[in-house]
């Protein structure tokens, strides 16, 4: 993967007023990275920084490999980085006025069968802000796209083992976000199918891809991602997190530009796909997310969360709380 930046010069060029400002807010979305060499430096200094103007009282965060224990077994090494999470919460919990961790996802391979089982006793030992995995399952044929290195196709959500590993982490009540592209979800829709109990989440709108072989065919990939999306919204267990359409893969191209966008232009360009969303799965199974610091290589905070008050404007004030805070708490269980 190509190395990802964030430029604060850059993003300073644009400033907005908060929008909506005493709206309360979950983030059910966002990582820390210190050791990463592919993505941006950001610790819970940043974090409160970026939170600052909207009311943002609780975060989710999510797997992103950072952490991991350095030594013992293979299988275990992805529990280091719950208990850093934990660290990090306990340290944030310091400053009770601040943006507070409310919950995480961690991450383990659940090609390990029933032996999962052991990974999974250890994340929730290791804190009790675990909520589940993300086992990303992002993959695509072409070479200049990411897909995970150890995936040679793009039905990882069909493998056996992999299946009877989701079936421990179904028994024990476990929350799975689901990452992978759109031209993936049938694959998501089965497996939602045959784990009807299982919350799901999906993760950044579905990843519609618009570069390498996907640009130049805005209108064919956005009715691809609509078939996609409405067949997955189709399954009640799946919830979805409006936000990530920031990463260059799904062809923007914001983070080319001279100067950052405004919310405005973020509304105008990729509006349609939050609301189709919002459409299929209603306001109750969806959460508005920031995906930072990944998304912060195009946008900065405060414009981010501005442009989501103006899309959830025309919807009733109890759909936009669900949206905002609601939902995420629901699913992630944040007190």
């Amino acid at each position: 993967m190509a190395l990802i930046s964030v430029n604060l010069p850059w993003l300073a060029q644009v400033t907005e007023e908060i929008i909506d400002p005493t709206r309360r807010i979950i983030d059910p979305h966002h990582h820390f990275f210190v050791a990463s060499h592919e993505f941006p430096h950001y610790e819970l200094a940043d974090l409160r920084a970026d939170t600052a103007g909207h009311r943002v009282q609780k975060t989710v965060y999510l797997q992103c490999w950072e952490g991991h224990l350095e030594d013992g077994p293979e299988h275990l090494r992805p529990v280091g980085e719950t208990r850093w999470v934990d660290s990090i919460a306990a340290e944030a919990r310091k400053t009770p006025d601040a943006v507070q961790i409310g919950a995480m996802i961690g991450t383990c391979d659940l090609r390990l069968g029933r032996a999962v089982r052991e990974v999974l006793d250890a994340h929730r030992a290791a804190s009790p802000l675990f909520r589940g995995i993300r086992q990303i399952a992002a993959w695509d044929a072409d070479p200049n796209l990411f897909s995970m290195p150890d995936l040679t196709g793009p039905d990882l959500y069909r493998d056996a083992s992999f299946r009877e590993g989701f079936a421990v982490l179904s028994e024990m009540g476990l929350v799975f976000d689901a990452y992978q592209y759109h031209t993936q979800l049938p694959y998501l829709a089965e497996l939602a199918r045959a784990f009807p109990q299982t919350t799901f989440v999906l993760n950044h709108l579905a990843t519609p891809l618009a570069v390498g072989p996907y640009a130049g065919r805005t209108e064919v990939i956005y009715t691809d991602w609509r078939r996609g999306v409405a067949e997955v919204a189709a399954c009640p267990n799946v919830v979805m997190k409006l936000g990530g359409l920031m990463m260059p893969w799904t062809g923007f191209g914001f983070e080319l530009r001279a100067t950052p966008p405004t919310s405005d232009e973020l509304v105008a360009a990729q509006g349609r796909h939050y609301h189709e969303a919002i459409a299929l799965f209603g306001a109750s199974r969806c959460m508005f997310e920031s995906n930072f610091p990944v998304d912060k290589t195009g946008v900065s905070y405060d414009v981010l969360w501005n442009a989501f008050k103006k899309i959830a404007a025309r919807y009733t004030e109890a759909e936009q709380d669900a949206m905002f805070y609601g939902t995420a708490a629901r699913v992630y269980h944040v007190q």
